[in-house]
């Protein structure tokens, strides 16, 4: 048998994933968001729930789906008491700005090369935002306005498709059921993640991830070392490829050669910013940082 081929509406989300995701990572951050008197942790549940308005923990936990709702409950409401939703974005935008400028260099920023992979994501964003239904996280980010620099375009974009294939993947694990505790202790057998650290980072005590693997167990998904099962393997990639089938709508507006062109804009952009250290999880200390919240899990 040859191998898979990569769909190019996945091959352009995966290779410009990372200029997205390094905000949870990059220290420019949690350093804008202490500003306001907020801790880290506390500052990715509101930067990335802020698009919802001043909520409280239930709706932050059932759309980031993976989360203790109550670790979620010890960041919000109490951070809108310190900063608005809207004070969050801004600078959250502020903190992409300085991390992409500061990782990619001001002449990257501000090339034709950023200025084309913007234009094209954006138009693959607008298609989704034409398909809000069923995704709430997703429709909650497309409201807000769009930044005018090509750097923040592309971080914009790049942001509404993730959060427009994560809900996608959430609707996927549940209609396969598979909660979002049960998603994270998949990932960590399949020995993707460092042992350990999504639970730490997600809020799960040790008592909750065993019930959580015994379960599992029980269910034939992971075996008696912990390890994924054939079963479980099979399982994860069929709620993978059913997260790409219906997340592939957005990328159709530009087609299989603006994506392959989209990825192959932003992969060097991506490979900076990996090489750079702008998305190591591990460079910041996992009690008071942004959870590893890449491709895997929610998203």
């Amino acid at each position: 048998m040859g191998a898979v081929t990569e769909s190019p509406y996945r091959l352009a989300w995966r290779v410009t994933e990372p200029l997205h995701a390094m905000v949870y990572f990059v220290p420019e951050a949690p350093e804008r968001y202490a500003r306001f008197g907020i801790r880290p942790m506390d500052g990715y549940f509101a930067s990335r729930g802020a698009a919802f308005g001043p909520v409280g923990p239930e709706i932050v936990a059932a759309t980031f789906y993976n989360f203790n709702p109550a670790r979620v409950a010890r960041a919000l409401p109490a951070v809108w008491s310190k900063a608005s939703p809207e004070q969050i974005i801004e600078a959250r935008l502020e903190a992409v700005d300085a991390a992409l400028t500061r990782g990619l260099g001001a002449d990257v920023v501000n090339g034709p090369e950023v200025a084309e992979a913007a234009a094209l994501a954006r138009v693959a964003a607008e298609k989704a935002a034409t398909l809000p239904h069923g995704r709430p996280l997703f429709a909650a980010h497309a409201a807000l306005p769009w930044p005018e620099r090509p750097h923040l375009v592309l971080f914009h974009a790049q942001t509404l498709l993730r959060e427009f294939r994560g809900d996608g993947h959430v609707a996927a694990l549940l209609a396969n059921g598979i909660s979002g505790l049960d998603a994270i202790v998949m990932h960590e057998a399949s020995g993707d993640s460092p042992a350990g650290f999504l639970r730490a980072s997600r809020g799960w005590s040790a008592e909750q991830w065993a019930e959580a693997e015994s379960d599992l167990r029980r269910s034939g998904l992971l075996d008696a070392e912990g390890r994924l099962t054939e079963a479980g393997v099979a399982l994860r990639a069929h709620v993978e490829d059913r997260t790409d089938q219906v997340a592939e709508v957005a990328y159709r507006a530009i087609g299989e050669d603006g994506c392959r062109r989209l990825a192959e804009l932003t992969r060097p952009l991506s490979r900076t910013v990996v090489k750079g250290g702008l998305l190591n999880p591990m460079s910041l200390d996992t009690h008071s940082s942004r959870p590893n919240h890449l491709p895997e899990g929610n998203r």
